[in-house]
């Protein structure tokens, strides 16, 4: 079996104990890279213990942004929530890239009020105010979380990796339709529009129910927030990172995460 190996942007490379595995967030495209006018996709929507295998969760949709080419925002087509898995279609009109996003952000909230604890679950911008005169002993997390996929049809373009600004993001240096087997795959993070330095990113292959151990990767980040991965083999990996960060007075606790999935050609 070849054993995967990462180029780093500065340090060095390491192992992920498969303890790691549990409850992986993912989009899982039909196809990556298509031709001709139009086309259809399907996408896979779930949480799992083994990657792009429905064993575990299917995800919520609230928060779905399917970004065109030109910036425009589409609905997707024929949604369905199984037990398992959410499934929906995008319908590809234009020629370029599109992002296909999952992003969800709030804040939890435990605290006593006359002796009985409590919790408020909420958005970001309802706390402190939301929560009632008197309470006490308040702990709070922001929890914010980013999971995407990019599909191009036709010439890739570069549109969609326009950064918000906002929470963890990915910025491709490489171009996702570009990723090949012994290339070198070039990516950035960013935290609130600013490199994110120092993370530790873990790449995941799909098909680990198949092999004897999971064989997952990690880099980490430059002082630029990039990061490189040399592709061992051809597939569907699964890109992660994660900040957190202890209260300090009145911010509160945060949990700040990103999951991309892109593809890998021969």
């Amino acid at each position: 079996m070849n054993k995967p190996f990462v180029t780093l942007a500065a340090l060095a490379i390491l192992a992920i104990p498969v303890s790691a595995q549990a409850d992986r967030a993912w989009l899982l495209p039909s196809s990556t890279s298509l031709s001709g006018s139009e086309e259809w996709i399907t996408i896979d929507a779930g949480m799992s213990d083994n990657l792009f295998v429905a064993d575990h969760a299917a995800m919520r949709l609230d928060n779905l942004v399917i970004t065109a080419p030109d910036g425009s925002v589409l609905a997707p087509q024929n949604l369905t929530r199984g037990r398992y898995r959410s499934t929906f279609d995008v319908h590809l009109t234009q020629s370029g890239t599109y992002k296909i996003a999952n992003v969800s952000s709030g804040i939890n909230a435990r605290y006593t009020l006359d002796g009985e604890a409590r919790r408020w679950r909420g958005p970001v911008a309802d706390y402190p105010a939301a929560l009632p005169a008197g309470a006490t002993g308040v702990e709070a997390t922001i929890n914010a979380n980013r999971i995407e996929t990019f599909v191009t049809l036709g010439a890739p373009t570069d549109t969609v990796f326009a950064p918000t600004g906002v929470g963890l993001e990915l910025t491709p240096v490489t171009h996702p339709a570009d990723l090949a087997v012994g290339d070198a795959g070039r990516f950035r993070l960013l935290r609130d529009g600013q490199p994110a330095a120092g993370l530790t990113v873990t790449i995941g292959r799909g098909a680990a129910r198949y092999r004897d151990a999971p064989e997952d990767m990690t880099a980490t980040t430059d002082a630029g927030g990039e990061f490189s991965v040399i592709w061992p083999e051809a597939g569907m990996y699964w890109l992660n990172a994660m900040v957190r960060t202890d209260a300090a007075g009145a911010a509160p606790a945060s949990t700040v995460q990103y999951s991309g999935v892109v593809e890998v050609l021969p």
